[in-house]
């Protein structure tokens, strides 16, 4: 499956999946709408993006003045294994000493302070650009020291220096990249596995509301790029015409703690007779109740749009109820993985599937079914 991908990454520290222009530009549009300053006088830092290919860093330069930017930061870990193939900076400019054109082993700064129109020219330029970084006037263009590591000193020195954190962080490091955005009090806007929501690092601050679900993914899988070395054993992939692989991934969400429209419209729901009369899902449609968990005091609601209005106790939601999550109308109680109670301790041993402290619903036939993750919520009227 496409998802695994992700699990395979963590492990063997294989990161590189570079996100697509369209998602990132529909992602910021959706901030803009509620909040159009949002970006407005702020210091954007990218800190996992080669400057040469990072489609973060396309989209900022291209916006840099429509949104406001004081500063775009950018900096690379090492020079990407796509290089040369999402955005040629520099062009195929041979004349260039390696001193002054695109350093092949060194890891990148970017320091962006102004972007010009060129007369005639509808949008802007980004040769332009790369003719003052090269210049070094306006604009800056150096080797970093170190390897770029977003843990380095000279990285965390640039991240003290900036206001708003946009990238695509590295699958295997998520968790401690988020924990370091923590620490330093900064705003973002992060893509991830949106299994991470449930992580110990994770989970508290989505149930404090210091973190949320972006506004623009909500289903389905999203395209990336990734290296020429990577195997295609995705259920979804291609290879364009310039022989560049792409891979559908499942289960990406946007992290951020910027506010959007999403987050105030509350989720349309129908009393717990209507859902079980009139649901369009199998599993809740003519039931004479909603199951009970064994392990725990809650009822099990599969499906977001099942979440009943009438009732006052806990309710087991999928991982997805993020996408629709209200502060206003939901209360976040907890985890499964933290909140079940031990099998053992309400079932007969070898009537219930092994593995994990996860919520376990009564088959009827004195053996119990072990489900995914599920968030624990309650209604605030209640």
């Amino acid at each position: 499956m496409a998802n695994s991908n992700l699990t395979n990454a963590q492990r063997a520290k294989k990161d590189e999946f570079y996100t697509q222009y369209a998602d990132i530009q529909k992602e910021i549009e959706a901030y803009l709408e509620f909040d159009a300053d949002v970006f407005r006088g702020k210091v954007v830092y990218c800190n996992c993006d080669d400057p040469y290919e990072s489609n973060f860093f396309r989209y900022f330069v291209l916006n840099f003045n429509k949104l406001g930017l004081k500063q775009l930061i950018t900096t690379s870990y090492k020079p990407s294994p796509v290089a040369n193939t999402q955005l040629e900076l520099y062009g195929n400019d041979q004349t260039l000493p390696q001193s002054k054109g695109r350093p092949k082993i060194s890891a990148n700064k970017f320091i962006i302070n102004e972007v010009h129109k060129i007369a005639g020219d509808s949008e802007f330029n980004l040769m332009s650009v790369a003719k003052k970084l090269k210049a070094n006037k306006n604009n800056e263009w150096t080797p970093l020291e170190g390897d770029g590591d977003f843990r380095s000193d000279e990285c965390i020195s640039l991240l003290k220096q900036s206001d708003i954190v946009a990238t695509n962080p590295p699958f295997s490091l998520f968790r401690e990249y988020v924990k370091q955005l923590f620490d330093y009090n900064k705003k973002f806007l992060i893509i991830g596995n949106m299994n991470a929501s449930t992580c110990k690092e994770i989970f508290p601050k989505i149930k404090q509301n210091e973190m949320w679900f972006g506004p623009s993914i909500s289903s389905g899988d999203r395209e990336f790029q990734v290296p020429e070395s990577y195997p295609l054993n995705a259920a979804g992939w291609r290879v364009d015409d310039e022989g560049r692989k792409f891979l559908r991934i499942k289960g990406v969400r946007w992290f951020t703690n910027l506010d959007h429209g999403r987050r105030h419209q509350p989720l349309p729901l129908m009393t717990m007779k209507e859902n079980l009369r009139f649901s369009k899902h199998k599993e809740i449609k003519g039931r004479r109740k909603y199951d009970k968990y064994v392990n725990y005091n809650a009822i099990e609601v599969p499906f977001t749009d099942a979440i009943p209005s009438d009732y006052d106790g806990e309710m087991g939601v999928p991982i997805s109820f993020l996408d629709k999550y209200n502060p206003n109308q939901f209360k976040i109680v907890g985890v499964s993985l933290s909140l079940a109670k031990p099998m053992s301790a309400v079932a007969q041993k070898g009537t219930y599937q092994q593995g994990g402290r996860r919520f376990y619903t009564a088959n009827g036939d004195g053996t119990y079914n072990r489900l995914y993750d599920r968030i624990v919520i309650k209604s605030r009227k209640a």
